[in-house]
């Protein structure tokens, strides 16, 4: 029974055809081939890749819009039209940009697009042109079959999305806000995927929060000299004792309600009685009892903070007047005022700091119908995988699409076999996807964008 045309699911088999399937992996393969490397500073050009996804959409018959803030810096946003005008609109987004690669770190060159024993090979083919290519993959059947999703949907696929996504994300926020009327949720990266918990469990993690970004500037002034000479003024040993204080801090537990909401799932799964509100309750204790399943969340109970960079002096002799360092800091949701107050204190009086980039935490409803849909389409498909919610321990685009209110979640569907360490290959090398897991893929997020009804628009009833 084939789908009809007002987006009604096929129960009697599978909706995408083997046109469907056989694009998806192509156009993982033809993205990835497309060198988008984004080193920040705004060296990176996705406008190839931007042009290339513009076309397969407008041969489905969208009108694809590109969009630039810079010289290309290439976004492209195109809508679909859902059957149901009474419901809200749903933002399908995903980034065209990659992180660097060094092609002699990789046993296969990072932008070949290399398919070969039923595996996708290169940079981009987790993080996150698999999902482009899903989404395109998906789009073009419907255009083909005549179906149309339940809601509409608005997607867009950025740029700059690996520096500070003011050539993407943010650039459409800010000055194409008409774009995305109507969008009152959002679905990309990061969440879905399968991990293996030990024991046969398969779990599928969706994303339904997100800690903030904190990306700091320490500056250490002090009193250049002679390196022969006392100086109790060194710039150098003030910013290092800094870092040291901010290396070894221990931040203490802060649990959201998406924290909470998986542990509370995942120690259910795993047999053990969790009472999160008991207190004498300890997160380590009961991460320490979830095995494999407790990398989910253990990022995510705190804020963070991790010295990356420092910065100082031109000869071994010299003692530098200034000295500057940089943090990756990362702050749970609500946890932002406790950050600030601990950098105070832990930079301590000879050492100033100023946010390099910041972003907001984000946290989504578990039980909203939205995230229903995504758990009843996973489990569809892989009828044993239990779908929990969690926290991603860093950001993504959903983060800028906030400002318009639209809730984010993380929802790129991959069924991935045991082994294959799904959260090592972000930003890794040998970053690789199986063929059968980009299908499973584009199967889910088929069924979920067809079938997920959002809720009503304001103002309208239903």
């Amino acid at each position: 029974m084939a789908d009809s045309a007002d987006g009604t699911a096929d129960r009697d088999g599978d909706a995408v055809d083997g046109q469907a399937l056989d694009e998806v992996v192509r156009f993982t393969s033809d993205l990835i081939r497309i060198d988008t490397t984004n080193r920040g500073g705004g060296d990176c050009r996705e406008r190839p890749a931007a042009e290339y996804v513009a076309e397969r959409l407008a041969e489905a018959g969208l009108e694809p819009v590109l969009l630039e803030r810079s010289p290309g810096r290439t976004n492209v946003v195109a809508r679909v039209e859902g059957a149901d005008p009474g419901a809200a609109a749903l933002l399908v987004h995903g980034h065209l940009d990659v992180v660097p690669a060094e092609p002699a770190d990789w046993s296969r060159h990072p932008f070949s697009g290399e398919v070969e024993d039923g595996v996708v090979w290169g940079r981009g083919a987790v993080d996150m042109k698999n999902m482009d290519a899903m989404v395109l993959a998906a789009v073009r059947q419907w255009a083909r079959t005549g179906v149309r999703p339940r809601r509409d949907l608005v997607l867009a696929f950025t740029a700059d999305e690996e520096a500070s996504a003011i050539d993407g994300s943010g650039f459409l926020a800010d000055h194409h806000p008409g774009l995305f009327e109507g969008c009152t949720e959002g679905v990309s990266e990061s969440g879905a995927f399968t991990f293996h918990a030990g024991g046969g469990m398969r779990l599928y993690p969706v994303a339904a929060g997100e800690r903030g970004t904190a990306w700091l500037k320490l500056t250490a002034e002090g009193k250049a000299g002679h390196g022969s000479k006392v100086n109790r003024a060194n710039a150098v040993s003030r910013l290092a004792a800094a870092v040291a204080r901010i290396g070894e801090h221990r931040w203490p537990v802060r649990l959201t309600d998406t924290v909470r909401a998986a542990l509370t799932e995942l120690a259910a799964l795993h047999g053990i009685e969790a009472r999160l509100d008991a207190p004498d309750f300890d997160v380590d204790t009961l991460l320490s009892k979830l095995g494999p399943s407790a990398a989910l969340v253990e990022p995510t109970v705190r804020n963070s903070a991790n010295p990356t960079m420092l910065e100082a002096g031109y000869k071994v002799n010299v003692i530098p007047g200034n000295a500057v360092g940089y943090v990756d800091g990362r702050v749970v949701p609500g946890g932002e005022a406790e950050f600030r107050t601990t950098m105070d204190r832990l930079t301590g009086p000879e050492v100033s700091w100023a946010y390099d980039h910041g972003e907001v935490a984000l946290q989504a409803p578990v039980d909203a119908p939205v995230y229903t849909a995504m758990r009843d389409a996973i489990e569809r498909f892989d009828p044993d995988g239990h779908v929990v919610p969690y926290c991603m321990s860093g950001g993504t685009d959903a983060k800028q699409f906030s400002r318009l209110g639209i809730a984010g979640y993380g929802f790129s569907p991959l069924k991935l076999p045991e082994g294959f360490d799904y959260q090592a290959l972000f930003h890794g090398v040998d970053e690789r996807v199986p063929v059968e897991a980009l299908h499973f893929g584009v199967r889910v997020l088929d069924h979920f964008l067809r079938a997920s009804t959002g809720r009503p628009q304001s103002g309208v009833s239903g």
